[in-house]
């Protein structure tokens, strides 16, 4: 009867034990998820769809980051996401000193989806969604102070680029849009520094995408040819060269006559 009544105990005891392990999974693990899903948008739940086709060899599951392959991607924010992978910069083919542009691999709504759901697994910047009313509202003149003091060092007066460090380079301007230069002002990508609202507000920031926009990738060069817009280095050395040489041949040809 004793060992009746312990082999009882023994049952009643783990079932209770089962049970509040049952229970607290019920009320902590369920409740975490359940609370997860619904604050996820449709773009977002898209976009982790995207996100476990292409990207998550290198970045692995739920974004934390594969090591030798790709970094974590929690509190990076959408911003970086649109420039990356806005301007075909990602996926990337191979490691490099950077990363080059190339053609877009996903449309523009399917860059916003993936934005969306990196932006819902953390806290980061995000591309504001009134950028072209922004813009459209600029100051051309300020817009051109503001690039000059900020933008004018590495991506040059023109907005073609430049070398830097280490194998390193400012890309073009040319080709980019107005989301993409917001994201990369508010990202900071590669050497480029993080230009936040407190350094330059979005309408500040509007400013200069609008000079960018329309003056330097519009410009016709009035004053003739451009010179590849590589600055005063490239206008002196072609001064010189021709100037020079034209000068050289001019003094010949007046000492050959007198």
């Amino acid at each position: 009867m004793g060992r009746t009544r312990r082999r009882a105990g023994a049952a009643v005891r783990m079932l209770a034990a089962l049970v509040l392990a049952g229970g607290a999974y019920t009320v902590f693990a369920p409740q975490a998820r359940a609370q997860e899903e619904p604050g996820m948008s449709a773009a977002a739940r898209e976009g982790e769809q995207l996100f476990e086709v292409g990207c998550i060899t290198c970045h692995g599951r739920s974004a934390g980051g594969v090591e030798g392959r790709g970094p974590s991607l929690i509190n990076v924010g959408g911003a970086s996401v649109e420039f990356q992978v806005g301007t075909g910069r990602m996926p990337l083919a191979r490691q490099e000193a950077q990363a080059q542009r190339k053609p877009q691999l996903y449309t523009d709504e399917q860059v916003r989806q993936l934005a969306a759901y990196i932006d819902s697994l953390g806290v980061g910047p995000v591309v504001p969604d009134d950028v072209d009313a922004l813009v459209e509202q600029a100051d051309l003149a300020r817009g051109g102070e503001l690039f000059r003091i900020n933008c004018s060092q590495c991506h040059a007066f023109g907005g073609g680029g430049g070398a830097l460090s280490s194998g390193k380079y400012a890309p073009s301007l040319y080709p980019a849009t107005d989301r993409i230069i917001y994201a990369a002002m508010l990202s900071g990508p590669q050497n480029m520094p993080v230009f936040g609202d407190s350094t330059l507000t979005p309408e500040q920031k509007a400013d200069i995408i609008a000079y960018i926009q329309q003056v330097i990738q519009t410009d016709t060069d009035p004053g003739g040819f451009d010179l590849g817009r590589y600055g005063p280095s490239t206008e002196g050395l072609t001064v010189f060269l021709v100037g020079i040489v034209a000068l050289v041949f001019a003094s010949l040809w007046i000492a050959g006559k007198s």
